[in-house]
């Protein structure tokens, strides 16, 4: 048995009644997978993070290279991501799962014993490579799983809050690891969580695939892949100036093959990507946030890493630890948005969560070389949290609204890619943000300036501390301090700088939310259909 909806006054395909769905008896099982694995996949996104430092003094990284130890996996991950979700329709979604899981764990391991920042690199971009084929799996298996509003709701809260917290959750055993074992387990750790979530997909999930037509656009797939890796390499290029020619050939191109790539989606008889998946109102203005939040949760955590172990002093594990408040606040915010978008809809959440979580942004953006965490870092992130938690629920069901089972899998690569893409795109322009910063403080600064016996150049010297400090001179002490204070200042006006900017990209998302969505509680599933997507 089948029905159909309606959104926006249009007539949908035939939805799948329960009798035809194989994984809906088993659908609380189902999402406890697809949610370990959704964790997986965002816990990488920044677990390294946090051992950074550590990985870039072991394997000589520049400070200008190490962000490619986060883009490189954002971008294989973003740029396939559209290729994935056909392979995961048109194969079968358990099997893509599995594939995906298994060589995920593969590439992490390659990255485990990385002996150079190359080799570190590239296997980063494995991991993004096999994710792309995971992820969109995973997120088709949920989409196709739930029935009705309710249930539907509580799926993609749970789903929603990994997404958003698993980024903070991911900073915590970061630290835990790197402090306690080594930096290469943030790698290394996620054989195991594969092997476990492959024992358990293999028997309970059941296989589910598209019908129909399930020829594979290879043009369209070479041409997205181009298109983004162009224009996320030519923002990267950015840090050596935006009027450089390489940084604007490579947006160009970018800008180039993504035109040409709509183009031939739009002739094509089975497109990579249906354009009407992105170019439905409510649908687009959900891609589109998620594509801020990307960038902007990057820049959010990335750079206050940075801030709690380079600045304040912290160990990674208490780093982590002080990224806690977000996961523990998004995770609530997500609990109550889960609830209120059922009875309010979905836009008054999409309007506020994006300001709120800016307003925790620009707190973040008063921070200085000797703030306290407690006034100046835990109310920033709690209420950044709070509103990414907001958001992040609503967003992610709109992003899925309407779209039928054929395309659940590339609508569901859409979302992530979206994601994955802001998340490049956020970290090569903060980078840029940060180094332009950075520079303007050390321009409008005059260095301190060194008492007599103290080298001028202190580019190579060492700076000493502790005991050695004290049983200096006390002119010598004060010129160290100074010293201290003026690079950490250089630190922390770049810091500053890449916050400022991210809520900035968030708070753009509520105008665009006001002018495009226009789904109500109605336009959510009704008990005992599959609203797909």
């Amino acid at each position: 048995m089948t029905t159909t909806s309606h959104v926006d006054g249009g007539t949908l395909p035939p939805i799948p009644a329960v009798s035809e769905n194989p994984n809906h008896q088993r659908r609380w099982l189902v999402l406890c997978i697809v949610a370990f694995a959704q964790l997986m996949v965002v816990l990488d996104g920044t677990i390294v993070s946090i051992a950074l430092p550590a990985a870039q003094e072991e394997l000589g990284i520049s400070d200008l290279d190490r962000a490619w130890v986060v883009t490189s996996y954002a971008l294989a991950f973003g740029a396939l991501l559209l290729l994935g979700g056909r392979i995961a329709d048109y194969w079968g979604r358990k099997r893509s799962f599995i594939v995906g899981m298994a060589g995920f764990a593969v590439a992490s391991g390659i990255g485990g014993i990385a002996q150079s920042g190359i080799e570190l690199f590239i296997a980063r971009a494995g991991q993004g490579v096999f994710a792309a084929l995971l992820a969109p799996a995973a997120l088709s298996m949920l989409t196709t799983t739930f029935i009705g509003e309710k249930e539907r709701a509580k799926a993609f809260a749970v789903y929603g809050a990994i997404s958003g917290g698993g980024a903070a959750i991911g900073l915590l055993l970061g630290g835990v690891l790197t402090q306690y074992v080594d930096w290469r387990w943030c790698l290394l750790v996620n054989i195991p969580i594969a092997l476990i979530a492959i024992a358990a997909a293999v028997p309970i999930v059941k296989e589910t695939k598209a019908h129909g037509d399930t020829s594979y656009d290879l043009p369209g797939a070479v041409l997205i892949a181009l298109g983004l890796g162009s224009l996320v390499y030519g923002f990267t290029r950015a840090e050596h100036g935006w009027g450089q020619a390489d940084t604007l050939l490579f947006i160009a191109l970018g800008l180039v093959f993504l035109a040409i790539f709509v183009v031939v989606e739009s002739r094509s008889k089975n497109p990579l990507l249906p354009l009407s998946v992105p170019w439905h109102r409510d649908r687009g203005a959900a891609l589109i946030g998620s594509m801020l939040v990307g960038a902007a949760l990057l820049g959010g955590t990335l750079y206050l890493t940075f801030y709690l172990q380079i600045v304040l002093g912290f160990s990674p594990v208490m780093a982590g630890v002080g990224s806690l408040p977000m996961a523990f606040f998004i995770v609530l915010a997500s609990t109550i948005a889960a609830q209120l978008s059922t009875e309010i809809g979905p836009k008054p959440l999409m309007v506020a969560g994006p300001l709120v979580a800016a307003v925790g942004l620009l707190m973040l953006t008063q921070i200085e070389v000797h703030s306290s965490y407690w006034t100046h870092v835990f109310p920033g992130l709690a209420i950044f949290g709070f509103g990414l938690g907001l958001l992040m629920v609503p967003m992610q069901n709109l992003a899925l609204i309407g779209v039928p089972d054929h395309d659940a899998g590339a609508a569901s690569a859409l979302v992530n890619a979206t994601l994955q893409i802001g998340g490049a795109l956020g970290t090569a322009l903060f980078t840029t943000i940060y180094a332009s910063a950075k520079s303007a403080f050390t321009a409008d600064n005059a260095a301190p300036i060194p008492p007599e016996g103290i080298p001028v150049d202190m580019s190579n010297a060492t700076i000493p501390t502790g005991d050695q400090l004290a049983l200096l001179p006390q002119p010598v002490q004060d010129f160290v301090a100074s010293m201290t204070d003026y690079f950490f200042g250089a630190e922390v006006s770049g810091y500053s700088a890449a916050f400022g900017w991210a809520a900035i990209l968030l708070a753009i998302i509520a105008p665009v939310v006001l002018v495009l969505v226009r789904a109500k509680k109605g336009d959510l599933p009704a008990e005992g259909a599959v609203h797909m997507g």
